[in-house]
């Protein structure tokens, strides 16, 4: 009688996710995936990210409502949502380092320097998890990939001799504007944290989409195009705050583990890693690329081949990897409250007059 043939790899019968809706409790729900095959999503993902985004999305309609109200002389103002200033990282990390020079942190737009504190926390904990979990242009650029691969049934990938040079770009900017801060003086920090200019920023972002040129039209089209030809075509190549949250996530003790006694080398786990990471190649997936998505444990066939591990050893759930990321950010944002570090100091006086005068060559940015 012939001899079974060897068991390999590939013709081992791999033990699939359950997928029915039949499992009980919250988190089993949390953790079943959607989309596509080879190209799917944790549900808790998705629901935090359009949560945030939405929550964003709020915060802008509440702030547009404080500027025309500010700019017509409506005193007392509506409410100015703080959180608007996560959209002024560099703001956020020149109070940071004022806050280190002075000992005291500014009241111009403290909530930029929070949120910026915040975020590389997040970043130190659980890798760059705020840009695939919590960051509303993350959520943008993931959408618009979809779109890409419903009209065209995949996203693009640049030649690799071409795709390395244009990552490069994001430190680049990165490097110029951490060398552009750190060289500041401290009272040349001061100075531009208290200019009219900064005191407005947010205003002046906030403008800059309403009052849209030619050339920032064409720059925000040509991303959109690309966004939907590329998966993460800004966060990628262009964005200077995922590039530091990257190398900030080198530290964190969270990292995808692949078990290879376990792994049938399907491939799924790199066809969906928006980073292309060779996934299936690695044990421990370090590199600053990363962004936590757990997308390639999501698509993976089975069962215990991808996971979530700190420290090599301890193995964290799905829900549980979700609770640490909320906790980190809702508890920085709660203690930021209670601490009194989270309100702008400036009045509704001080507002109104400066937004009536935005066009004044004094609110032009100070370097310019």
């Amino acid at each position: 009688m012939a001899a079974p043939a060897p068991e390999t790899k590939r013709s081992r019968r791999p033990e699939r996710r359950r997928e029915s809706g039949a499992r009980n409790g919250i988190a089993p729900w949390l953790e079943l995936a959607v989309g596509r095959k080879g190209d799917r999503t944790y549900r808790v993902r998705l629901l935090v990210q359009a949560g945030f985004a939405l929550g964003c999305a709020l915060l802008g309609i509440q702030f547009a409502r404080f500027t025309r109200a500010a700019a017509a002389g409506e005193l007392p103002l509506p409410t100015r949502p703080p959180g608007v200033e996560g959209f002024l990282p560099i703001s956020g990390m020149m109070g940071l380092l004022d806050w280190i020079y002075q000992g005291t942190l500014n009241r111009i737009h403290p909530a930029a320097t929070m949120l910026f504190v915040i975020i590389v926390g997040v970043a130190l904990v659980a890798r760059k998890s705020f840009c695939s979990w919590l960051c509303p242009v993350g959520f943008l650029s993931e959408s618009l990939a979809r779109v890409g691969r419903r009209l065209f049934g995949r996203n693009f990938r640049p030649w690799k001799w071409f795709d390395v040079p244009l990552r490069g770009l994001k430190y680049l900017l990165l490097f110029f504007f951490v060398y552009a801060v750190t060289t500041m003086s401290d009272a040349a920090l001061r100075a531009f944290i208290e200019s009219p200019y900064n005191r407005v920023a947010d205003v002046k972002m906030g403008l800059f989409f309403v009052r849209l040129g030619a050339v920032g039209a064409t720059v925000l089209v040509v991303l959109f195009v690309l966004s939907i030809l590329v998966n993460g075509a800004w966060c990628r190549y262009l964005c200077p705050y995922g590039g530091l949250l990257g190398l900030v996530a080198l530290l964190s003790p969270f990292k995808v583990s692949r078990q290879a006694d376990a792994c049938i080398d399907c491939g799924l786990c790199d066809k969906v890693c928006m980073a292309r990471l060779p996934v299936s190649k690695l044990t421990r997936v370090s590199s600053a690329e990363c962004t936590g998505c757990l997308d390639c444990i999501a698509t993976c066939p089975v069962t215990e081949a991808l996971d979530v591990r700190a420290v090599r050893r301890w193995r964290v759930s799905l829900p549980a990897y979700a609770l640490v990321i909320l906790v980190l950010f809702f508890g920085g944002y709660s203690g930021a409250r209670l601490a009194d570090l989270w309100k702008s100091g400036l009045s509704d006086a001080e507002y109104s007059e400066r937004i009536q005068n935005l066009d004044r060559p004094e609110y032009g940015h100070p370097g310019s």
